[in-house]
């Protein structure tokens, strides 16, 4: 499996736990304000803030929490102004690593990031230096056992999707261009498939497989990142054996 699909099924994982949740919600609530400041408070009419709900429902994140991040976008409460940016890098063993912040301090973000891949024995790159080797699609994930494989590749193309592709727990991952990432989450809701997950990300062209040293190595550095509050979310092209995770 991909270093994508592996590490975005672990992500997920992770979320489960008391600790990672509260993490979690501090990362969507950030998405939410950022959303609802740039294109207004209501999600009939800003996608972004749609999403970035959605998302937060996924996770059973409380409504109250949701209202609150609203309104500190829209003048209700303290708010932060996030920066939006994206790191680049090489880890271990060549893996190209992409990260994707929302900051009130820029200086202390990529200082902490910069560290990440040194300890880990990697370095920071410039802007531009690995964001050519990935591609930005549309990705909803379906957990086990909760629909046949006929019945989400149906409605997925049915919504416009790219791919379905099994994963190895038994469910699915569906790929789309991330302007049809909505209708086929709608066409999956008319078909009453449940979806874990339905984000954009960054899917690698090409992958580099990692073993031994190197892919623990790797993991840390993944670990490190996504731990990090400013830290929205982590790509990277790696692909460790299943033996080796």
């Amino acid at each position: 499996m991909s270093g994508h699909s592996k590490w975005h099924n672990i992500r997920l994982k992770k979320g489960k736990t008391d600790a990672d949740r509260g993490k979690l919600f501090t990362k969507i609530a950030r998405e939410i304000i950022v959303a609802a400041k740039a294109g207004g408070p209501s999600p009939d009419t800003n996608i972004t803030l749609r999403a970035a709900i959605t998302k937060a429902r996924q996770a059973s994140m409380p409504q109250d929490n949701i209202k609150r991040a609203i309104e500190r976008a829209t003048g209700g409460g303290d708010s932060a102004n996030y920066e939006d940016l994206t790191y680049e890098g090489y880890g271990p063993g060549g893996v190209a690593v992409l990260v994707s912040c929302l900051t009130d301090n820029k200086q202390r973000t990529v200082s902490d990031v910069r560290s990440y891949f040194t300890k880990t024995g990697g370095r920071l790159g410039e802007s531009g230096s690995v964001s050519y080797l990935f591609s930005q699609k549309g990705i909803i994930t379906i957990e086990p056992d909760v629909a046949t494989e006929d019945a989400v590749t149906e409605a997925a193309i049915e919504g416009g999707a790219e791919d379905v592709q099994p994963t190895d727990d038994g469910g699915f991952e569906i790929t789309t261009e991330p302007g049809d990432l909505a209708a086929v989450t709608k066409s999956l809701e008319a078909a009453k498939i449940p979806y874990a997950s339905a984000e954009t990300s960054m899917v690698p062209q090409t992958t580099v497989t990692v073993t031994g040293k190197e892919a623990g190595q790797v993991m840390r550095l993944m670990d490190m990142l996504e731990d990090n509050d400013d830290v929205q979310k982590v790509y990277a092209n790696f692909d460790i054996p299943d033996d080796e995770m």
